[in-house]
């Protein structure tokens, strides 16, 4: 059984099965899952718990042990196991797999896992829980969605907030939800319910926002100027350097000279984009670029990287991060004073 985030509440108020599977790369809606499940059991009189962490060295016959096991006077117990690598091993996977053709009644068995690629998904292992039990898959919330959870969280603690003011929020907590969950909690703290006031909010709210490279390609290839500089801004002052950005901008680059070349050569956009590996939110954000940049000017951005990756090596006099941004603004088709970067030091370009 596949049960969404969303639905796990409803469902363990109607029933509670002897298998959970929690897994996924989005640390906050993982714990959040897992503490409902743990509070489920409680409510089912459920008293005992093992914590079993699987790492180097754990011997499965401890999860035998606790699974045959009754707790003290008898209660029923959670099997609390967690693999922060995945993979349980093929000494692992055999016992998971005979334990979930027969899982002991007094028992709810809970395993956490990290984000599992398809062919672990499709092990025997994996489906022959998935087939006894429930499996939680929880996926980092997406930008576009953002602002709806943040409503809905506002929501649990009677606090409403207009379209712009969640939009404001999402910005400040794009790629961090537990940091955002505790924004969130502190304007219940602070501020009443109903309508929030966006100037208390804005008073009130951190920039606990993280962004990584591919936040940073998909905006200058879909031509949104502000957000590339914001991104950069951020992961400049996370203490990184430019080299991870400088070179999502030259495989960007690469990729929009091979799709234009392509399309000049008769072939459709679509097998150019293909071929260029551009799906899903990429491959939206590459067909705006396509539309956007003339195919001679990336000969000359490329010639302008080159010289950006110098400077980030200590070769020749300049800031690589400014140059990186003022090279992300002429991809994204705005002027440098428009969407301004920051000029070495902190202060903007106008």
């Amino acid at each position: 059984m596949n049960l969404r985030p969303e639905d796990l509440a409803t469902h363990l108020e109607r029933k509670l099965e002897a298998i959970y599977v929690v897994h996924g790369d989005e640390p906050l809606l993982a714990l959040e899952a897992a503490d409902l499940i743990r509070a489920a059991a409680r409510r089912a009189g459920i008293v005992e718990r093992d914590v079993l962490v699987v790492e180097p060295g754990f011997k499965w016959s401890a999860f035998l042990a606790a699974q045959s096991n009754l707790g003290l006077f008898g209660d029923r117990r959670v099997i609390d196991l967690r693999i922060p690598s995945g993979k349980p091993g093929v000494e692992g996977a055999k016992v998971l797999e005979a334990y979930a053709s027969s899982p002991p009644p007094d028992t709810v068995t809970l395993l956490s896992l990290p984000r599992l690629d398809r062919a672990t998904q499709d092990s025997a292992w994996f489906c022959a829980l998935a087939q006894s039990g429930a499996v939680v898959a929880v996926q980092p919330v997406e930008r576009e969605a953002l602002p709806r959870w943040i409503a809905s969280r506002l929501a649990r603690q009677k606090q409403r907030a207009s379209t712009e003011t969640l939009a404001l929020l999402a910005d400040l907590s794009e790629g961090n939800l537990i940091a955002a969950r505790q924004e969130i909690e502190k304007l219940a703290l602070v501020l009443p319910e109903g309508e929030l006031d966006p100037a208390a909010v804005e008073q009130v709210v951190a920039d606990v926002a993280r962004f990584d490279v591919f936040s940073a390609s998909e905006a200058w290839l879909a031509g949104d100027a502000a957000r590339a500089i914001r991104v950069l801004s951020s992961i400049e002052a996370s203490g990184e350097g430019p080299q991870l950005a400088i070179w999502a901008m030259g495989e960007d680059l690469h990729a929009l000279a091979a799709v234009q070349s392509m399309i000049a050569a008769g072939a459709p956009v679509s097998a150019a984009l293909r071929n260029a590996r551009a799906w899903g939110k990429r491959q939206a954000a590459m067909e705006r670029a396509i539309r956007r940049v003339r195919g001679d000017v990336v000969v000359r951005w490329l010639a302008s990287l080159a010289q950006i990756d110098a400077l980030s090596k200590g070769i020749g006099a300049g800031d690589a991060w400014l140059s990186l941004q003022r090279l992300a603004l002429e991809l994204c088709g705005t002027p440098a004073g428009t969407a301004a970067p920051r000029e070495a030091g902190g202060t903007r370009v106008r």
